[in-house]
């Protein structure tokens, strides 16, 4: 008998209700006493991983676990809206990164709206928005003249010269959020709004204006997941090059030719392909990567099947949060999870408003 708080975490060949249990507390061990969720005790922090892990665990129902999260980040946020690239686990006052990279940022937006939709909890976004505000402002301060944002401010103030495709995939569906904090809010933001569309058109039709990635799965579906790629478009995007990363009954390639999975980027894609209508493919990959997990419900990062000699097995030997909270994600918005699939389907999320030259999707 599953409980109200997972029984959308129940899934044939990917979860019990009994290992979506397992996971949720392995998650829940893992952070810190003042919030932090490290990639595993002893590694660093940062601040996207934290946030996708933190939505796991309102997914899951742990809502004060994942305020406490977001209370971390308000409280470590910069002067100017940044976070640092990296936190020292269990000293967050040592960052290892002094450089801030821009979706890092802007997803705190994306954490935000989903803890919101969770909870209904109309003062912790009240005490948010500054948060989000600075965070979204930051990051805009980082636009390129194409619409699409530097990936990265160095420590000492100097911003990347280019952008990158899964970056700013990542933050366009942050600026959807933010925009759907605002609105909530009363508070329009025309200039988020500008930002939003020529983003997108940016992402749809000018790849030329990103730095060339294409090895990396990343490149390939996050701008599905990101929401700038929708229907036919999105469909025949994820077909293209859906030989080329992923590997049957295993799980997707984090970068290619290398013979690696990873869990991360095979249920971020499994998301992709259930904001697209394909749950059946989605479900296919989360049964895959049932290989990643490990006793005590967590998942190992990747895994290795044609390495040197033919020697096959999990690499790296860590067990990361983000790919447990990927999974659970992934599980959440294939279960009707309403916050998860309002957020990751992004049907009622605000477009922003599109350049002249092209209409928004």
């Amino acid at each position: 008998m599953t409980t109200p708080r997972t029984e959308h975490l129940v899934l044939p060949g990917v979860l019990t209700a009994e290992e979506a249990a397992e996971t949720v507390a392995a998650l829940r061990a893992v952070q810190r006493p003042d919030g932090a969720i490290p990639w595993f005790r002893g590694h660093h922090l940062d601040p996207w991983d934290h946030t996708e892990a933190a939505m796991a665990l309102d997914a899951a129902g742990e809502h004060e676990a994942a305020a406490e999260a977001y209370a971390w980040l308000r409280r470590h946020q910069n002067e100017d809206g940044s976070w640092y690239a990296a936190y020292q686990d269990g000293d967050a006052d040592r960052p290892t990164d002094l450089g801030s990279e821009s979706n890092f940022v802007a997803y705190t937006a994306v954490g935000v709206w989903h803890h919101y939709l969770a909870t209904g909890d109309d003062a912790f976004l009240d005490r948010m928005w500054p948060t989000v505000y600075a965070a979204v402002e930051f990051v805009l301060r980082l636009r390129l003249p194409g619409g699409q944002i530097a990936w990265r401010r160095d420590a000492d103030g100097t911003p990347a010269h280019g952008a990158l495709l899964t970056g700013s995939s990542s933050i366009h569906h942050a600026l959807r959020c933010a925009l759907a904090i605002a609105e909530a809010r009363e508070e329009p933001q025309p200039d988020w709004e500008l930002a939003a569309g020529a983003l997108a058109h940016a992402v749809r039709r000018h790849p030329e204006r990103f730095l060339d990635k294409s090895r990396y799965s990343m490149d390939w579906y996050y701008p599905v997941l990101g929401g700038a790629l929708t229907g036919p478009e999105a469909t025949a995007r994820l077909a293209e090059r859906w030989e080329d990363f992923v590997v049957p009954g295993l799980g997707v390639r984090c970068v290619v030719p290398n013979p690696w999975v990873t869990g991360g980027e095979s249920c971020e894609l499994a998301l992709a392909l259930w904001a697209t209508g394909e749950s059946d493919r989605a479900l296919e990959i989360l049964q895959a990567i049932g290989h990643l997990r490990a006793p005590g419900g967590l998942y190992w990062t990747g895994y290795v099947f044609e390495g040197e000699d033919g020697e096959r097995g999990v690499w790296p030997r860590e067990l990361t949060t983000w790919t447990a909270g990927a999974l659970l994600l992934a599980v959440a918005a294939l279960g009707g999870h309403e916050a998860t699939t309002a957020v990751f389907g992004g049907e009622r999320l605000p477009h922003g408003l599109a350049p002249d030259c092209c209409p928004a999707p």
